[in-house]
């Protein structure tokens, strides 16, 4: 799979997921915060398997 999400999604991505974990771990909210985990990984690979279907792309770099 290429990448399909570029460096301004995958920043985005990274700090949600990490905002999302670190509520989870301090108890600021449930369990489902743990989902951050899912934006950490895409935005770590610079691939969203979501993306594939939906034809999404706003990586610019040619694939």
């Amino acid at each position: 799979m290429q990448e399909n999400v570029s460096s301004i999604d995958r920043l985005i991505r990274i700090i949600v997921g990490l905002g999302l974990v670190a509520a989870a771990l301090t108890g600021a909210i449930g369990a489902w915060g743990w989902i951050g985990v899912v934006p950490i990984l895409t935005g770590s690979f610079g691939r969203c398997p979501a993306y594939l279907p939906l034809g999404i792309n706003t990586c610019k770099k040619p694939n």
